[in-house]
Formats: C-alpha cells, structure tokens, sequence
C-alpha cells in the first residue's frame, strides 16, 4: 500500500509518518497492514510532487493545516484551499482512494467556538469531503479532533499541554488563569492507532450531540474512542510531580492505560539535556554502597547495593516488609533464618545466572560476597519505602 501523508511536517503527520515507515521496515510488526512507500508532502514540497503522490497514492492522510495564521483569512486558504487542490488532483487522475481528513472539535462551531475562523474553514473543508465522496464514491473519514498531546507537538502555539510540558521542564513559569477548565484531550500514540487501524477499515463511527462524539457504526465521522478529561490544575499538578523527579526518586502512579502515563512520556520529551540526567545519593562506607533508584507511591521502591569483597551485609529481619535481592554482577550467598529457630536457608547467587531472591517476613537476613576481589553488585526491591517512623528492621545476625 502506498500512502500519502499532507502536513507530514507536522505534529500529527511526524508521528504518523514515523509509524508507517516503522511497518514499512518491518520494525512494528503489530499491525496487520503493509506499506509499501509513505509520500510525504508538506508545505516546502512541490505542486509536481503532489501530483505525482495522488496518481500513486492507495489511501491519503490529509493532515495539513493552519492553526494560527497571522491573518484570519489565511485559515480558509490554508484550511479549505488546500484541501480542494488535494481533492481535484486526486479527481483529475481518477485515483478514487479512501482519503481521510484531520479535522477539529471546533468545527462544530458551538458554544465558545462559534463564529470562530478557524472553526469555520474546518467546517468548510469537512463539507468539501463530504461533497466529493458524493461526487467520486471515495471513502471519505472525517475526524474531528479534541485538544492533542504528545512527543513533537510544538510548544507556545495550539497546545497548552505542550507549553506546560515544556516550560516546566525547562525550568519556566506558566500560567494558569484558571485552573477547573477541563480539557479533553487525546494522546498521539492513540490517534495514530485508530487512524493505522482505518487503513484496514477500522475505523470508529459516530455522530455529535454538540461536541461530545457518540459511537454510532453508521455515523457520519470518524473519532478516536480513548480520550482524557483533565483539568489545568491537574495537569500541572501532574507535571510538578513529575519534575521533583530528582528529588524524591518519586514515580506517581502511571496505570498503563491511565491519562498519567501518556502525560508523563510527553513531559519527558521535553526534558533538555542536561535534565535527562541527574546524580542519587550513595551510601558510602567501608563495606561498599547503597543507593536508592525509585520510589512509586504504593509498590515500594527499587534500590542498588554494592559489597566490597569478603563483606556481609544485612543480619536483620522485618515483621511485614519483603524484599528480593537479585545479584547482576560477582558471586555472593544470602543466608535466611526463621526467627525463634536454628532454620538457615542459603542461596548461592551469581551475576552469571541472575535470579531473584525474597527475603521472608519473620526471617532475619544477610548477605555475603564470596568474592576477594571483585564486588557483589545487587538490584533490590523492597515492597515499601523505607519509614523512619515505622522502619519494621530489627538487627539480628543470621
């Protein structure tokens, strides 16, 4: 299949055409699809460019646009024009290929987006598609966008997500005039999906009760089912959050199909160079080190611990709290014994076959590296962060 991809240049098209040319080289091979060649066009191409990808083209993705033009007037030439070239193109060729085209919620011009421009060449353009695939007998998919976020998209221009990632990972203010707006917003991982997923016939239908998309298999557009409703302050609560990063060691929840998770790749980035790097505390002394890595809210944090040869380290035991202590590097043994008992249990363990440990509640612990000259280099998770309120470490030698 040979597709093109208007606006390629852009926030959408970057990571639309990076995906496809994923499947092209057989990188993603998740998606039941084959693409043979990706036609980018964007503003700096040429008129006989263009009319070569729409002689060739199998499916087009017509994602160009203009969001904030200096002049007003630029938005119907920007928006509807080039869309009626794309079209009578295609039309001169009789190239009846399914085209799809990026739209926006504005173009249902209610509320506070009556009257406005930009909505309002969207609304053109969505009936200039409509009217051609009348006209021709094309599949024609009409999306129509809420407020976007992800890797690429610019900062300062149509995206208050990616101002806010921006400016607070780099260390500048935002504002925020009020704080319970609520965006609904839509994550480009997921946008590129559904639309991949159109090649095939995929797609999601619907129709608009005002801006709010309701599945409908014989609607009129097209939407993408997962979105997020957030508000500015949540947002940047979020963010802030994430930027203490450094700090706390602290990862807030992130459920994998969660808004958090999605917010948190588009927050990193945006991180400059030297924010993607940061130095943690070890706990240095004559035995070795110990340096925590991370810390989640619920499930505890990660840690590495470092013995210098012939050292043992641990001879303690807790009532509740766990661990696993997995060796990545030199040859160790970790002794267990219950409690009130003379019941020892011994693990050799080596970085040469790597293997996870727990240390039992109710047993106290240690462990040894066998080695006399190299270090015992251990990944140790422990089911909660530590409390020196309520630390539940009581010394007692194996």
């Amino acid at each position: 299949m040979k597709i093109l991809v208007t606006g390629a240049g852009g926030f959408v098209g970057r990571n639309l055409c990076a995906q496809l040319k994923n499947i092209k080289d057989g990188k993603a091979r998740n998606y039941p699809v084959a693409v043979e060649e990706v036609f980018e066009y964007d503003i700096d191409s040429t008129p006989e460019e263009l009319d070569s990808y729409c002689r060739q083209a199998d499916f087009v993705f017509n994602l160009a646009g203009v969001n904030r033009p200096e002049n007003p007037d630029d938005f119907a030439k920007g928006n509807f024009g080039f869309a009626s070239t794309l079209l009578d193109t295609l039309r001169r060729h009789g190239n009846t290929c399914p085209v799809m085209l990026s739209s926006s919620i504005q173009a249902t011009l209610i509320g506070r987006y009556a009257g406005h421009p930009y909505g309002e060449s969207k609304r053109a353009g969505e009936e200039l598609f409509f009217d051609y695939a009348r006209q021709t007998g094309a599949r024609v998919l009409v999306y129509r966008f809420p407020n976007l976020f992800g890797k690429w998209c610019r900062p300062n221009y149509n995206s208050a997500v990616a101002t806010f990632c921006n400016n607070i990972a780099n260390g500048m203010p935002i504002q925020v005039n009020d704080p319970s707006v609520e965006l609904e917003l839509l994550y480009i991982d997921d946008l590129v999906d559904e639309i991949i997923a159109s090649l095939q016939g995929n797609e999601h239908h619907c129709e608009f009760e005002g801006v709010q998309a309701v599945e409908n298999p014989d609607g009129r557009y097209c939407y993408v089912p997962t979105t997020f409703h957030a508000t500015l302050g949540q947002i940047v609560d979020l963010l802030n959050r994430f930027a203490s990063l450094p700090q706390t060691l602290m990862i807030p929840e992130i459920p994998a199909d969660g808004f958090a998770k999605r917010l948190f790749s588009t927050y990193l980035s945006y991180l400059p160079a030297d924010k993607a790097v940061f130095d943690l505390k070890m706990n240095c002394d004559q035995r070795g080190s110990f340096t925590e890595l991370v810390h989640t809210p619920s499930c505890g944090q990660v840690s590495v611990n470092i013995s210098r040869p012939g050292i043992t380290k641990g001879q303690h035991w807790h009532n509740s709290k766990w661990e696993q202590f997995i060796v990545v590097k030199g040859h160790g043994l970790i002794q267990m014994r219950k409690e009130g008992t003379g019941e020892i249990r011994e693990y050799e363990v080596s970085g040469d076959r790597i293997q996870s440990v727990i240390m039992l509640p109710g047993y106290t612990h240690n462990i040894i590296n066998l080695s006399d000259t190299e270090d015992l280099v251990t990944v140790m998770y422990c089911n909660e962060t530590f409390d020196p309120q309520r630390p539940d470490t009581f010394f007692d030698p194996v």
